[in-house]
């Protein structure tokens, strides 16, 4: 993959840690710094606190419990966001249901495409959250 996003600094919010590694070095390869990953809620919500970030890619279900916070503190920043998960994405709740979500396994033409349309327009995360 070309480095088209050099410096972009994407939050990984990931519980399960291969996929959060793979994550990170599809994100790498691509020159993107990988911030994370963070592997519950507290854990991202404090790195929104300390890290400037650009976009986030969001677990749906972190140990049981949903990401829906750490979207919306990253809608109150300004950060696009898309949720992965190994749900369907029907089961994303209503209120959020705008936002991109991707099915794991990420494939790198995915993530590509899911960085360059975030980045493109990312006040559409933040309209699609709150």
């Amino acid at each position: 993959m070309a480095k088209d996003f050099d410096g972009i600094r994407v939050l990984i919010v990931e519980d399960e840690l291969l996929v959060s590694w793979a994550t990170q070095d599809m994100l790498e390869e691509l020159g993107c710094v990988a911030i994370g990953p963070a592997a519950s809620v507290n854990q991202a919500l404090a790195a929104i606190a300390l890290e400037d970030i650009d976009v986030a890619v969001l677990d749906l279900n972190l140990s049981g419990q949903l990401s829906y916070p750490v979207a919306d503190a990253l809608a109150l920043r300004g950060v696009p966001y898309f949720f992965l998960t190994g749900y369907d994405a029907k089961s994303i709740r209503e209120d959020y249901a705008a936002a991109p979500a991707l099915q794991k396994p990420l494939r790198g033409s995915e993530l590509v495409e899911a960085l360059t349309r975030l980045l493109a327009s990312p006040t559409a995360a933040g309209e699609a959250t709150r």
